[in-house]
């Protein structure tokens, strides 16, 4: 039977981290090893996580003296994971009692699937809704990772340990640097398939990807990390041309923020803001950006700083207006 490591980083997760840990622990497939992270919690999360793990022996608990995020809290745990297949609970995350036991017989049927999505159900304070992907069989690793760019397939799945552990957590940013990983683990595979098996998906309305933060900025650094990473260990133009275009498009994004945001922000966020948009902004392959795109209001390089500036603003109170008179 094959083992599973589930990788479990939690930082101030006292109120949460005990329905996570139940629901590894009331798996049908036995054979798994829960490595929880404290990630140097302040609360009551490393006292709960030693109960259980004095209770049972599944239950693996390392301690980090300071937070580091929750990708080098799960790096230090991949360190660790012994089990032959490997995925990831967040501490506020659970699974149903089959969720394991499903991907692990899809991976067991079918020898050349390197990882398998779980069937993601978005838990939101009022409801709870599947997350919904185009029909599939079995993808091909290339097209996996094309699909996840706009995340039309979503980053939730159990890999092979060889492909994890050759491609840890990317550390660039705090948020948004995950995405990395997980796209990178598709782009490994040789197929990649789904199961039946239900993650539960907590959304918070707080999150560093729905609130106005600074950190939304860091988005586009993550970016940069993943253009590296493919320039560096892929090699492959039309695909690199491809995540070029999601770039671009992600500038723009933050461009929005910026614009619709701005205020809500310190005037040293402002400032870091825009300059991380503009530093990004001269590092655009403009060659590789499709010519639809780039030849749409809004979405166009333009020749300078100023004028691209001159055109978000356009673009973007228009929109504003329009929006406002629906």
């Amino acid at each position: 039977m094959d083992k599973v490591s589930v990788l479990v980083a939690a930082y101030n997760a006292a109120r949460t981290i005990g329905k996570c840990v139940d629901s590894l622990l009331a798996q049908t497939h036995r054979e798994i090893e829960a490595v929880c992270i404290d990630d140097c919690s302040t609360d009551g999360t490393l006292a709960i996580l030693q109960d259980y793990a004095a209770k049972d022996s599944r239950v693996r608990v390392l301690h980090l003296d300071t937070n580091q995020g929750q990708a080098r809290a799960r790096n230090a745990g991949l360190q660790t994971a012994t089990g032959s297949l490997i995925c990831m609970l967040d501490a506020d995350d659970w699974l149903a009692p089959d969720a394991i036991e499903q991907a692990v017989a899809v991976l067991s049927a079918n020898p050349q699937t390197d990882t398998v999505l779980f069937d993601v159900v978005m838990e939101y304070a009022d409801r709870s809704e599947r997350y919904e992907m185009p029909p599939f069989d079995a993808l091909t690793g290339r097209e996996a990772f094309r699909l996840s760019l706009s995340w039309r397939i979503h980053g939730v799945y159990m890999t092979r340990a060889g492909i994890h552990k050759r491609i840890p957590y990317d550390t660039t940013c705090r948020a948004y640097s995950d995405d990395n990983t997980t796209r990178l683990h598709y782009l490994a595979s040789r197929e990649v398939r789904r199961c039946a098996g239900r993650y539960h998906y907590l959304q918070h309305p707080d999150s560093v990807t729905h609130a106005v933060s600074v950190r939304r900025f860091d988005h586009l650094r993550a970016n940069e990390s993943m253009r590296d990473a493919l320039t560096s260990t892929v090699g492959d133009q039309k695909l690199i041309a491809e995540y070029e275009n999601q770039r671009w498009l992600n500038v723009v994004d933050a461009y929005m923020f910026y614009h619709c945001h701005g205020r809500q922000l310190t005037e040293s966020e402002r400032e870091y803001g825009i300059k991380e948009i503009e530093r990004v902004w001269r590092t655009i392959d403009r060659k590789a950006l499709d010519r639809r795109l780039a030849a749409k209001f809004g979405y166009r390089p333009m020749p300078s700083w100023r004028l691209f500036r001159l055109q978000e603003w356009a673009y973007f109170t228009l929109r504003g207006l329009l929006g406002k008179n629906k």
